[in-house]
């Protein structure tokens, strides 16, 4: 059994965050008891174009939307690394920071977690973290899981029970409910370049920055 306590990581190219992101962020750290979660935007990652925003704007945003929400810390490792962001790479790297006792659990949507097997090294993930899946109200993550690599891999894997995410360093696939929140960093990306109005999408300290920086504008 680990005695020590559960650490979330939520990582994204957060090109900007929003508040789609905090309450995602927030939702998993309450419905899941974990004792912090890691907001780590990514330096250069591998899944998608590289984002238009340089990384050092878009750690400096999720510095300032995660200021004065308790237990959100940010971690800049993956910015300063010249490597690619790979999540498997992440957390050898929190690993090897944190030890090998300490639960580790990977916050990912439904989408982005049905695309796993594209992943770099994916099935070590789970010899290194849990992965808990944010999933919309009604939606069965089980029943998604048909045919290919996941329905190998997973079925054996998954719980309802968010205990089990403390029980063990590793290894479980835990999916939670969350409230949908119509919000994308493609949409405020647009509106801004609209000069749309992009109020309570995101926080404000991220709008003034993005703004005071002439972030987004055509």
């Amino acid at each position: 059994m680990s005695a020590q306590t559960a650490l979330g990581i939520l990582g994204g190219t957060f090109d900007p965050i929003h508040h789609g992101h905090l309450r995602l962020a927030i939702e998993a750290r309450q419905r899941l008891s974990l004792d912090a979660i890691r907001l780590i935007p990514a330096g250069q990652p591998p899944h998608r174009a590289r984002p238009g925003t340089p990384a050092a704007h878009r750690l400096a945003m999720t510095e300032l939307a995660a200021q004065g929400l308790p237990g959100l810390v940010v971690d800049p490792a993956e910015v300063h690394s010249q490597q690619t962001s790979y999540t498997v790479a992440t957390l050898e790297r929190l690993r090897a920071e944190l030890g090998n006792e300490r639960p580790l659990v990977l916050i990912l949507g439904a989408d982005a977690f049905l695309g796993l097997p594209g992943w770099h090294r994916w099935r070590e993930i789970f010899a290194l973290a849990h992965i808990a899946v944010a999933t919309r109200p009604g939606y069965v993550l089980a029943d998604a899981l048909n045919g290919g690599d996941l329905a190998d891999e997973c079925p054996q894997r998954l719980s309802q029970n968010p205990q089990s995410l403390h029980a063990t360093p590793s290894g479980s696939i835990v999916p939670f409910t969350i409230p949908s929140l119509e919000i994308s960093a493609t949409l405020i990306r647009h509106a801004l370049a609209q000069g749309e109005d992009a109020h309570f999408l995101l926080p404000g300290a991220v709008l003034d920055y993005i703004q005071s920086h002439h972030l987004y504008s055509r």
